[in-house]
């Protein structure tokens, strides 16, 4: 297998952590190419580490191949990398594939639930061995926790560390039996015809890099800085044996092409790094540098970590890969491990994960919106608003923070001095200047904030600050060691503070003044905008932006050059066509969209919300209906007791119009008509009705 043409090798789960690594690099591998001198094969740290550099194919390099864990990458697009992909294949549909192959690579360090599929592996080929048509190669790729539980090699001194020659003395951690298991039958398969079929292990530390995996928790924690002390579980205090990815993927290629005599390899770099060391090291290097002891069964609270990741995580180990540093040709990319290159870790994890910082400066006369539009950035992308009053106010209450801290923890009382007389030369220029400060401790409070490590992880929006082409060329000057050999006109500067993207709002004097003035007082009084200091201000912007060095020439000169835009109308409160114009350069956010998890939890909150909306609505409308009926009760009620008022008064008004009508029949008709009724009782004629009537004529009384 030491020739220079292509071979196909095999990897499962190429779309998990290390097997895509893996994948990557050995893509980008000539066979045999390990086999030549170091100087002669040696790449490039940019080579072996770019994501781009991985996906470039060299002629006869090794053709990638490999099953899918989840169906969704399938959706996405085919890795760059990989000639073939598998998804949902059968055993029987697998083994056809595996048989085309020269290198079958099994990684279960990652994935246990590949270990059964791994022993059919290894178990079919070599039920094939009369039917391969040329040699092949099995290398299974496990974990160091198959060594967990080993007795120490002199009881008297337990820092001696195990070498690949005491691998018959390993002793897995109580979960990883079904891995050492494999391990064995893998290199029993290897023995039976060694010229067609050839297997190692190889058993590797905990891997980092490329944008991390075990250690990710711990680097996002720090990146997002949301916290002030980063945990540690537990003690701390355990040896971790670890290695790159590339650089396991490195020690395959090796194996690959030398095809050693031994079958059984460790795969770690120099170091001996404890877990505190490590979270220590992620800390001071992307959040606050601070770390917290936090009991060890804190780690099951969390939902980042599987129990493989616990499990490895607490593992205690000292362990050294003797054989891979005296018999190959491994250009490393960590070799002294995490904690030494933690500065390139940190590179790599923020390139891989497209975490890059998003620097933006906003620029305009005062009333324009620049703290609009600049808070409006913030909040699309997730950046920290810089604005100078604030950050001056800020500086200072941590100085007397600092001050006034009785555990200072390691930090030296020579610090806590400094902080002191800084302090102190703050008040006192202010004090002389009438509660302003000179520009050398503006730019000196201002270069911190910008180099603090929120502002280096998520980027910051500049809020009208610096004001002067003076104040630009110093604020972003470069240090000693940044500065660089540049065209003499083009001034140095500090390529890790920068601005990217600068904005400048134009607005007319006359728009201005009166947007001013038509604000309420409430909002004006007692602030910049007040007529007497927004007039002053703006004369004062007016009168710095007519100079030949302003602080948009600043930026012309290094060709970052400015957006305008102009604000000629109120029409646009929410400045909305200034945001899609901003969102339009800036592009899509570089920052940590939400988890799966989160976006469950978003997802459960919205219907949640949605429900909560629901029942309010109904509550609103039942609310609403028994208002209604009350008011039709009430106004029914209402309508009753009128309505029988109403009848009491016409009965009342009839009562009053009817007296005279009876004291009229009283006196001139009820005499005569009772007399005339007597009679005919009397008389009882055969016509009552006709008498009645001619009674009444013949004796009708006079009236007046």
């Amino acid at each position: 297998m030491g020739d220079r043409g292509a071979k196909r090798v095999f990897l499962n789960h190429i779309d998990l952590y290390s097997s895509k690594w893996i994948g990557k690099f050995l893509s980008n591998c000539v066979a045999g190419e390990s086999l030549e001198e170091a100087g002669e094969a040696e790449a490039s740290e940019d080579e072996r580490s770019s994501p781009d550099a991985l996906g470039n194919v060299k002629d006869g390099t090794f053709e990638i191949v490999g099953t899918l864990l989840n169906e969704d990458k399938k959706k996405d697009k085919k890795a760059t990398f990989a000639l073939e992909e598998y998804l949902a294949v059968t055993q029987e549909q697998l083994l056809p594939h595996l048989m085309k192959c020269d290198v079958i690579i099994y990684n279960i360090s990652e994935d246990a639930d590949q270990i059964d599929e791994a022993s059919w592996a290894v178990s079919a080929l070599h039920a094939e061995l009369d039917n391969f048509d040329h040699p092949k190669m099995f290398i299974l790729v496990s974990t160091l926790l198959t060594w967990a539980l080993s007795k120490s090699l002199d009881p008297d001194d337990p820092d001696v560390p195990f070498t690949e020659e005491d691998y018959r003395k390993r002793r897995p951690h109580p979960n990883f039996k079904d891995h050492i298991s494999v391990e064995k039958l893998v290199i029993k398969m290897g023995k039976t015809n060694k010229s067609k079929l050839s297997t190692y292990v190889v058993a590797s530390g905990l891997q980092y890099g490329m944008g991390e995996n075990l250690f990710h928790f711990f680097f996002k924690m720090s990146w997002l800085g949301e916290v002030s002390r980063i945990p540690v579980f537990g003690p701390g205090n355990n040896i971790l044996p670890t290695i790159h990815v590339n650089d396991l993927a490195g020690l395959l290629q090796n194996v690959i092409d030398h095809q050693p005599k031994i079958h059984y390899l460790v795969g770690v770099d120099d170091s001996k790094n404890s877990f505190e060391d490590i979270v220590k090291a992620i800390s001071s290097a992307v959040g606050p540098g601070k770390i917290q002891n936090v009991p060890k069964e804190d780690i099951f609270l969390t939902q980042n970590f599987t129990q493989n990741d616990i499990d490895s995580l607490f593992m205690n180990l000292r362990i050294e890969a003797i054989f891979l540093k005296e018999n190959f040709n491994l250009n490393w990319v960590s070799e002294t491990g995490i904690v030494e290159n933690i500065d390139l870790i940190v590179e790599e994890y923020r390139r891989t994960r497209g975490l890059l910082p998003l620097r933006v400066c906003v620029f305009g006369p005062p009333a324009v919106g620049k703290s609009t539009v600049a808070e409006k950035i913030c909040k699309q992308y997730k950046l920290h608003h810089i604005k100078l009053k604030d950050t001056i106010t800020e500086s200072i209450a941590q100085l007397e923070n600092h001050i006034g801290m009785e555990d200072v923890e390691s930090e030296s009382d020579e610090s806590a001095n400094e902080a002191q007389e800084f302090l102190a030369t703050l008040k006192e220029n202010m004090e002389q200047n009438a509660g302003r400060l000179d520009d050398q401790f503006v730019i000196q409070i201002m270069a911190d904030k910008l180099q603090s490590q929120p502002c280096k992880n998520q980027g910051f929006v500049l809020d009208g600050f610096p004001k002067t082409y003076e104040q630009a060329k110093e604020l972003f000057a470069a240090n000693e060691d940044e500065a660089e050999e540049t065209n003499s006109k083009i001034p140095t500067f500090n390529k890790k503070m920068i601005p990217e993207f600068v904005f400048s709002l134009e607005a007319s004097d006359a728009f201005l003044i009166n947007r001013v003035m038509n604000l309420p007082e409430s909002v004006v009084q007692g602030t910049h905008l007040a007529q007497e200091p927004f007039l002053r201000h703006l004369t004062a912007y007016r009168d710095v932006n007519t100079e030949d060095e302003t602080v948009l020439n600043y930026f012309d000169e290094l060709e970052i050059h400015p957006e305008q835009t102009e604000i000629a109308s109120d029409d646009d409160i929410e400045y909305l066509v200034v945001m899609e114009k901003v969102c339009k350069i800036l592009g899509k956010p570089r920052n940590y969209g939400p988890t799966k998890e989160e976006q469950e939890l978003q997802e459960q909150r919205a219907a949640a919300e949605r429900l909560r909306q629901m029942e309010a609505e109904k509550a609103e409308a039942e609310r609403k209906e028994a208002e209604e009926a009350a008011d039709r009760a009430a106004r029914w009620e209402e309508w009753s007791n009128r309505l029988a008022e109403v009848r009491q008064q016409e009965e009342e008004l009839l009562e009053a119009q009817s007296v005279p009508l009876r004291n009229y029949l009283m006196k001139n008709v009820m005499p005569t008509l009772t007399q005339g009724l007597i009679q005919c009782c009397r008389l009882k004629p055969d016509d009552p009705v006709d008498f009645l009537a001619e009674y009444l004529f013949r004796n009708r009384p006079e009236i007046d």
